[in-house]
């Protein structure tokens, strides 16, 4: 038995980037941010970023593609798939891509709202596009009342 699955919760390092197959499938790739905090030998705080490369297909793709940002938070669920290639020189070279097979937008319902609006859409609207589950809207808390 094997297990190839990883769980990602970070912030987008750059907008996505959605292009079609020739078979007119979507594939959106963008990169992924992860922080760590921890206290070196001498006591001080240090902080150290995974950068994850996230590739996202069909309709996750388009939905990544209409309503993440930079700096978005998102939650990947996914597996670990590498590929290789021959640079210029001929030299053989490896990149590691996580495949993406469930997504679901996180952070204040701020970010959304901004991240709707940047995509010409109004909250509602951006709740309402979200299948049942691939992609949650963000839960709304006692917070999030303004009285």
């Amino acid at each position: 038995m094997s297990v190839n699955k990883v769980i990602l919760v970070g912030r987008l390092g750059r907008d996505p980037e959605t292009r079609y197959t020739s078979g007119g499938q979507a594939v959106c790739n963008f990169t992924l941010a992860t922080d760590e905090v921890f206290k070196d030998r001498a006591g001080e705080r240090q902080k150290r970023t995974e950068w994850h490369r996230i590739v996202l297909w069909s309709k996750q793709a388009e939905l990544a593609q209409q309503y993440l940002k930079k700096g978005n938070q998102v939650y990947i669920e996914g597996r670990i798939q590498s590929r290789q290639w021959d640079d210029k020189e001929g030299q053989k070279r490896t990149t590691y891509e996580i495949v993406g097979t469930a997504m679901r937008f996180l952070g204040s319902r701020g970010e959304a709202v901004a991240a709707a609006a940047g995509a010409g859409q109004d909250s509602e609207a951006h709740a309402s596009a979200a299948p049942d589950e691939a992609v949650a809207a963000p839960e709304i808390s006692d917070e999030d009342i303004p009285f």
